[in-house]
């Protein structure tokens, strides 16, 4: 006998068909039935309530619009969604970032700087073939979890989805990837 849960995502990626069939009641259920959980899972992340419903709506109508490229033979409806929240969220972190960076850059421009340019690009680049050492030492596996980690922005619940593995070793995966980096960077804690 299915579970609660599992018939909830069964419901959903019924749903989900329907919504793509252009169904607006279908639409509406799913909204009504998952809302809270995009709303919690984008405000954990961007942590303002303003953004948040800004970016779960951002969901919704991606939802709508997309709803044709569920495949429930990929996972189900509600990793569909929620892998859609998370994108978006870590999307729009990246935008704020970016912003601040060229507020920062535009107010930094103005101001005359008193050092050799050269030397910091020096630095970077040197800094940069450390990491990109330090990254070939780790195992493939070890490589492969801090890339999808820190570069995909992927959530450990994401990374066992994609590499069809337990949480757990994709948990130790990382940490072990990250202790062998701090080694190999010469960073102490």
């Amino acid at each position: 006998m299915p579970t609660p849960e599992a018939e909830d995502d069964l419901s959903i990626e019924t749903l989900l068909r329907a919504v793509a069939d252009g169904d607006r009641s279908a639409f509406a259920e799913v909204y009504d039935r998952i809302s809270s959980r995009v709303m919690g899972l984008v405000t954990r992340l961007l942590r303002d309530r303003a953004q948040s419903e800004e970016v779960t709506q951002e969901v919704f109508l991606e939802i709508w619009q997309q709803a044709t490229r569920f495949d429930q033979n990929r996972g189900s409806g509600m990793a569909w969604v929620l892998t859609m929240a998370h994108r978006r969220a870590v999307d729009r972190i990246r935008s704020a970032q970016k912003s601040h960076e060229r507020d920062v850059k535009i107010g930094i421009r103005d101001i005359e700087r008193e050092f050799d340019g050269v030397v910091e690009t020096v630095e970077i680049r040197v800094e940069n073939e450390r990491v990109k050492a330090a990254m070939s030492r780790l195992t493939p596996l070890q490589r492969e979890a801090v890339v999808l980690a820190y570069y995909g922005g992927y959530s450990h619940s994401e990374m066992a989805d994609i590499l069809g593995i337990p949480l757990g070793t994709v948990k130790t995966r990382l940490r072990d990837g990250m202790i062998r980096l701090r080694d190999e960077m010469g960073v102490t804690s």
